[in-house]
C-alpha cells in the first residue's frame, strides 16, 4: 500500500475551485422581455398623448380665433384637462377645456377673458355642456364699450359701486345729478340700485332725499347686458374695484362656432 497522500483535484466547473455557479432561471428572460416591452409601450403612449394634446389645443385655439367677430382681436390659448386626451377623444368628449385670452381687444378696447368649459365634445359641431367665463375690464375700456341709458359723461368704478351722471325731471324741472349705485348681475341685465346722489351745480335747491326717492321709485334700474354678449350668455356675477370690473358669465348647451360668436342677445 502506497504511503503517498491522495491528491484532490479542484472542480473545474466552479470558479477557483469554489461552489458551482447557479444559472438564471429559464423563466426570467421572457419576464424581462415582457416588462421591457410594456414599459416601451407605456412611454410611447405617453408621448403620443402629449403630442395629441398639443395638436388638439393648437387646433382648437386656431378655430376659435378664426371664428371671432372682426371687432374682436385675441391671441387665444387652449388647455385640455383630464388624464388622457387620447382616451377622452375615443369617448367622444373632453372632461374640461380652459380658454384664455389675456390680451384681447373689443372695438379697440383692451380686456382679458378666460373660459372654463366642461363636457366639451370632440366634434366641434356638437354643443358644449356648460361654461363659465370671466371678463376683466378697466374703467377706460368699459366706457368705450358700454353705455347706461340716460347717463351723461363717463362711468366711474369704485369699491363695490358704479358712478354716473344723469338728468331727471323732478317737480317739473330738469335736475342734473351724480349718483353712485350698486350693480347686481341678473342674467340678461345688470341691475343698478342708487345709494348716494348729489345735485349738480345749477340745478337749484333740490332735496337729495326726494331725488333718491325719484330715482328708486321703480326699483333697480336695469341695463341690458345681453346686447353686448353672444346669444344665451348670462351675467352671473359682478365685482367692482376702483377703476376695474370683473364680470362672470355663464352659458350652457351651446356650439362654439362662428354663428354663436357673432350672435348678440337681447333683453325682453
Amino acid at each position: 500500500m502506497s504511503d503517498q497522500p491522495t491528491e484532490v483535484l479542484p472542480d473545474e466547473s466552479s470558479p477557483a475551485g469554489g461552489a458551482a455557479k447557479r444559472g438564471r432561471p429559464r423563466w426570467l428572460k421572457p419576464v424581462l422581455w415582457t416588462v421591457g416591452s410594456i414599459v416601451v409601450v407605456l412611454v410611447l403612449l405617453v408621448v403620443a398623448d402629449v403630442v395629441t394634446r398639443a395638436v388638439a389645443e393648437q387646433r382648437a385655439a386656431a378655430e376659435i380665433e378664426k371664428n371671432l367677430p372682426s371687432s374682436v382681436k385675441a391671441d387665444v390659448h387652449v388647455h385640455i384637462g383630464g388624464f388622457s386626451v387620447l382616451g377622452q377623444f375615443v369617448e367622444g368628449s373632453f372632461e374640461s377645456v380652459d380658454i384664455d385670452a389675456p390680451t384681447a381687444t373689443v372695438n379697440g378696447a383692451p380686456l382679458s377673458a378666460s373660459v372654463h368649459a366642461t363636457g366639451v365634445p370632440a366634434d366641434f359641431s356638437k354643443p358644449i355642456q356648460s361654461a363659465t367665463g370671466v371678463l376683466s375690464i378697466s374703467q377706460a375700456s368699459l366706457n368705450k364699450l358700454v353705455t347706461i341709458p340716460g347717463a351723461k359723461g363717463d362711468i366711474t368704478l369704485g369699491a363695490g359701486h358704479i358712478g354716473y351722471d344723469g338728468t331727471i325731471d323732478l317737480l317739473g324741472l330738469p335736475v342734473d345729478y351724480t349718483v353712485t349705485a350698486t350693480a347686481e348681475a341678473a342674467g340678461d341685465t345688470v341691475l343698478l340700485t342708487p345709494g348716494k346722489a348729489t345735485v349738480s351745480a345749477g340745478s337749484g335747491d333740490v332735496n337729495v332725499t326726494r331725488l333718491l326717492q325719484a330715482l328708486t321709485a321703480n326699483g333697480p334700474f336695469p341695463v341690458c347686458a345681453a346686447q353686448y354678449l353672444p346669444d344665451g350668455v348670462k351675467v352671473s356675477d359682478i365685482t367692482l374695484t376702483p377703476g376695474h370690473a370683473t364680470v362672470t358669465l355663464s352659458a350652457s348647451n351651446f356650439v362654439m362656432n362662428e354663428e354663436f360668436l357673432h350672435s348678440k342677445g337681447s333683453c325682453s
